[in-house]
C-alpha cells in the first residue's frame, strides 16, 4: 500500500516541522516555498537559512517553487502560512482546488481586513468552483522547536467532515497525538486570540509586574478570550481545552514564542515598529489584536486586556494600561 501523499504550503518554522512530521509519520511529502532561492537551498542543505537550524528535511520530501506542482502533487492540502498571506494563497491555488480536495488550515490568525478566521477566508475565495473542499483546522499548543526536537505533543483537529482519520494518519503517526473536534470556529478562534494574551503576558514578564498579575491576566485574558468567541459562534468549552487554555499555556510562558517574546519587547519600553522590523518572523498576535479590537468595537463587546495592548502598540506606556485595567468598573466574575 502506498504512503499518503500530502502538500504543506509555506517554509516557515511550522510549514518545516509539519513537513518534517508528516515524513515521520510515513507520508510522501512535497514542500512549497513560494521563493525560488529559499526552495534552492532547501533542496541543495536540507535546511531552511534561518529557521529551526537544527532540523534536516529528510531527501524524500520534495522542495519546488512551483505552485502548479505543489497543488498537483497531492489532493491533500496543508495551508501553513502566516495568516495575513493565506487569502493570496488561497486565490493562486483557485484553479487547482476542487471537491475531491482535502484541505487542512494550519495557520493561526484573523484576517486584518475582513476580520474573519483562516478556514472562511480559504471557503471565500474558494467559493463559487463547484463541489467545495473539506476545510479542516488544526491548533494547539504547538511549539515547532519541541515537535521538530521530537518531543510529544499534542494538538486539535476540527472538521465537520470525515477527514479525522485521513489527517491523523498523515500527521499522527510520530509525536503529534491528535484530538477530534467538530466547533471550527472555537479552535481557530482559541489559536488565534491567545496570541493577544501571550504578548499581554510578555509585557508583564518584563515590566516584573509578578505572578499574581499573569495569573490575573491569563485567567481574565480567557474569560475575554471566550467572550468573543462564543459571540463568533464557538463553543465555551472548546475554550478550556487545546486550542484555548493549552496554547495559553505554551505561548505565554515559552521563551520560544515571539507573541511573548513581543510582549518582552514592548515592555522594554521599545516601538512596535522597531521590534517588527528586527525580525523576519511574523508575529501573529498584533494583526490579531487589531483584528479583536476591531470586532469589539463592532459587536459592542468589551475586551479590556485587548483594548490595552492595542493601546501600548500605539505608544502608551504599560503603568497608564495597567493603571486603567485596575481602575475599571467592577464586574462580576462570571460576568459574559
Amino acid at each position: 500500500m502506498s504512503p499518503p501523499r500530502v502538500s504543506i504550503f509555506g517554509n516557515g518554522n511550522w510549514a518545516l516541522t509539519l513537513a518534517d512530521l508528516a515524513y515521520r509519520s510515513g507520508s510522501a511529502v512535497c514542500l512549497y516555498a513560494r521563493r525560488d532561492d529559499v526552495a534552492r537551498h532547501l533542496r541543495a542543505k536540507r535546511q531552511h537559512p534561518e529557521f529551526l537550524p537544527h532540523l534536516r528535511l529528510d531527501g524524500s520530501i520534495h522542495i519546488t517553487s512551483s505552485l502548479r506542482t505543489a497543488a498537483n502533487s497531492s489532493r491533500h492540502w496543508v495551508i501553513a502560512v502566516p495568516s495575513q498571506y493565506v487569502r493570496p494563497l488561497a486565490a493562486s491555488l483557485a484553479a487547482f482546488v476542487s471537491g475531491s480536495h482535502s484541505v487542512l488550515s494550519a495557520s493561526k490568525g484573523l484576517e486584518r481586513q475582513s476580520l474573519v478566521r483562516m478556514t472562511e477566508v480559504l471557503q471565500q475565495e474558494w467559493a463559487g468552483r463547484g463541489r467545495p473542499p473539506a476545510i479542516s483546522a488544526l491548533s494547539g499548543p504547538n511549539l515547532a522547536i519541541d515537535i521538530s526536537l521530537g518531543r510529544p505533543a499534542a494538538s486539535v483537529l476540527a472538521t465537520q467532515s470525515a477527514d479525522f482519520p485521513l489527517w491523523t494518519g498523515i500527521l499522527g503517526g510520530a509525536n503529534l497525538r491528535l484530538y477530534h473536534q467538530t466547533d471550527v470556529a472555537g479552535v481557530e478562534l482559541g489559536g488565534a486570540l491567545k496570541n493577544i494574551l501571550a504578548i499581554a503576558v510578555g509585557i508583564a514578564d518584563q515590566t516584573e509586574l509578578g505572578d499574581s498579575a499573569k495569573a490575573a491576566l491569563v485567567t481574565r485574558g480567557l474569560h475575554e478570550m471566550g467572550r468573543l468567541a462564543v459571540r463568533l459562534g464557538a463553543n465555551w468549552t472548546t475554550l478550556a481545552g487545546l486550542s484555548g487554555l493549552g496554547d495559553v499555556v505554551a505561548t505565554a510562558s515559552s521563551p520560544h514564542s515571539r507573541n511573548h517574546w513581543c510582549g518582552q519587547e514592548l515592555g522594554k519600553g521599545r516601538s512596535l515598529a522597531e521590534i517588527l522590523a528586527g525580525t523576519s518572523m511574523v508575529v501573529e498576535g498584533v494583526g490579531t489584536t487589531e483584528a479583536a479590537y476591531a470586532l469589539g468595537q463592532e459587536l459592542a463587546i468589551p475586551l479590556p486586556i485587548t483594548n490595552q495592548v492595542l493601546a501600548i502598540f500605539r505608544g502608551k506606556a504599560v503603568s497608564a494600561a495597567v493603571r486603567d485595567l485596575m481602575t475599571r468598573a467592577l464586574v462580576n466574575e462570571s460576568e459574559f
